[in-house]
């Protein structure tokens, strides 16, 4: 059977980091290793996750990364899981909640000839109510909508596949397109895009999956506020704010 190995970059988590490892304790696949890549915190985050460890269903591991950045974490982490034998790679972040069925969804496209998956975003039950939630929806279609008209994401710029909207938080990939690809890009956040479109130059198997749901945090969207993370998610910066919370 492919290996499975899950990616968890994690930045000052301590607090928050616990639910995340949770909820993917409880996944109904659980045939997979963890590996959260602590980016040099100073919070005792990966003291957080070595607790969890000596109760965890599945093997864990913790990779310290010095070059700050979200991009450096996520790529050192993957290539490290491909380094130990994983075949099939997911990520999430540490401040989000997959659903039980997350890593089985994942495993079962990429098995039935998927090369990469992009799977379905919710807002936290946490943190909003319907309204919220309904409005979180709205967003990201509007983004996925904003993206496949966007001229630079053309089919004609050399992508084998169609734009797709694509989350770093919910995506899986197989190893050997991953290094195919390049990886993703060693740079602060945002990386999601460019990757995306990294990996649409080496394959057309690009898939969605809806049963692969994980509830994301919008703690940036609070943060920044709308105007401000649209001008983040478009590599515009965000003007003079606090550091990056992911």
């Amino acid at each position: 059977m492919n290996q499975l190995w899950v990616v968890i970059p994690a930045y000052q988590e301590a607090d928050r980091i616990g639910a995340t490892l949770d909820a993917l304790a409880a996944q109904q696949d659980l045939d997979f290793t963890l590996l959260v890549v602590d980016n040099a915190s100073t919070d005792g985050t990966a003291a957080v996750v070595r607790a969890f460890a000596a109760r965890a269903p599945f093997p864990v591991r913790v990779l310290t990364e010095d070059d700050k950045g979200v991009g450096c974490a996520v790529d050192s982490g993957f290539r490290c899981a491909i380094g130990h034998g994983a075949t099939l790679l997911a990520r999430t972040d540490a401040d989000c909640l997959p659903r039980p069925g997350w890593t089985a969804a994942a495993r079962a496209t990429l098995e039935a000839g998927a090369d990469m998956v992009c799977g379905h975003l919710e807002a936290r039950h946490d943190e909003h109510g319907p309204l919220g939630r309904a409005g979180f929806r709205a967003l990201v279609r509007a983004a996925g909508a904003f993206g496949r008209i966007r001229p630079a994401h053309r089919r004609r710029h050399g992508y084998l596949a169609p734009y797709r909207m694509h989350a770093g938080n919910n995506m899986a990939i197989s190893a050997p397109v991953y290094l195919a690809a390049g990886g993703m890009p060693r740079r602060p956040s945002p990386t999601d895009r460019a990757f995306l479109n990294r990996v649409r130059r080496h394959t057309a198997a690009i898939a969605r999956c809806r049963d692969m749901v994980v509830e994301n945090s919008t703690r940036r969207l609070r943060t920044y506020g709308l105007v401000r993370t649209a001008r983040w998610y478009l590599d515009k910066g965000s003007g003079r704010l606090v550091e990056d919370p992911r």
